[in-house]
């Protein structure tokens, strides 16, 4: 083990001792493949499956480009043109005004439709008591429908919601006629060589090893139907090296036309320091809070299992891994820093 990646491996360590950490993963690999480091502690190893969570909102953003590249589906049509009228009735009325049939494909990649995220509507605490249940995008968005949006569209900010993103798997489907894991499977897993790499189903088990349990604090969690229903959402299961290969691939331009970048970074505030592209998150600590020290930006996504999957543009330098537990899902974004800095000093 080099010295890089043996101070790599103490990060880990170190964090694994932390109150509620039953595992850590990490994988780190710069462009030009001088590091190039797997590692984990805890009831993990490095080659093991875990959930991604949130950060497969990258994986359905990018079938939304390839589509958009096929000229199957324009960013700026209304939903309702893929959707069927029925499904998005009264799913944003916002201060008297309904918006639920003027939505448009864009604002769901961008997070600025203003619907309200079915996860908040107790599924969050269903998750941390390991309550499982399923539900259908027609479940969604009747959660929706009783709850208030948080905004109207295109308010100026982005405001997240994993409802955007369960509207994004059905217009998939709706588009292309398969069913998500289809596309997922030929577009981006096979393109791309990801062997152990699919869109979790409780119906259609891949195979061992399963993914490693989430947990919240110290809990172990079982929940194969709400995680079976979280789809385009939430559902993925990698491991560090598919996911360090998917990374690549995403910002190498292998999946879609890497000028779509561009637009895909334009960013809103979401909450600090925090801002959202489409699909994409950006976090930048501001210098007054690093002692005028510079950190690197980092581009990519991250879920409320503590997963993560960034980009360090400045390095060069691909992240990914998980946490595996609900408890404190910013917890990847320090340590991210900590392992860029003993990547590249």
């Amino acid at each position: 083990m080099n010295d890089t990646a043996q101070k790599l491996q103490a990060i880990i360590d170190k964090e694994s001792q932390k109150a509620n950490t039953h595992g850590v993963f990490l994988g780190v690999q710069s462009a030009d493949g001088q590091v190039n480091f797997q590692g984990a502690a805890g009831e993990a190893t490095p080659d093991s499956p875990y959930f991604i969570a949130s950060v497969t909102k990258m994986f359905t953003a990018t079938v939304i480009m390839q589509l958009l590249d096929e000229e199957r589906l324009d960013l700026d049509a209304p939903i309702i043109d893929y959707l069927p009228g029925n499904l998005l009735n009264g799913i944003h009325v916002y201060k008297g005004t309904d918006y639920s049939h003027q939505l448009k494909v864009y604002q769901l990649v961008h997070q600025t439709s203003g619907l309200a995220d079915y996860f908040e509507g107790n599924l969050d605490e269903d998750f941390k008591q390991n309550r499982d249940t399923n539900y259908s995008v027609e479940d969604v968005v009747a959660i929706i429908r009783k709850m208030s949006p948080v905004a109207a569209p295109n308010s100026g900010k982005s405001h997240y919601s994993d409802t955007n993103y369960q509207l994004l798997g059905a217009i998939i489907e709706a588009v292309t006629g398969r069913s998500l894991a289809e596309v997922f499977q030929a577009r981006i897993f096979d393109k791309l060589g990801l062997a152990d790499t699919y869109l979790f189903d409780r119906n259609q088990p891949h195979g061992n090893p399963n993914p490693l349990p989430l947990y919240f604090k110290d809990l172990r969690l079982d929940l194969p139907m709400a995680l079976t229903s979280e789809r385009g959402a939430g559902g993925v299961v990698s491991t560090l090296a598919d996911s360090l290969r998917f990374l690549g691939g995403y910002f190498d331009g292998e999946l879609f036309d890497s000028r779509h970048l561009a637009h895909m970074q334009q960013w809103n505030a979401l909450f600090f320091p925090m801002q959202y592209g489409y699909g994409l998150m950006r976090f930048k600590l501001p210098r007054w809070m690093t002692l005028f020290r510079d950190t690197p930006e980092l581009i990519g996504h991250s879920g409320s299992t503590g997963s993560f999957a960034f980009y360090a543009p400045r390095d060069k330098l691909y992240m990914a891994g998980t946490f595996n537990q609900f408890e404190k899902p910013s917890r990847p974004f320090n340590f991210m820093l900590k392992v860029a800095a003993a990547a590249t000093t």
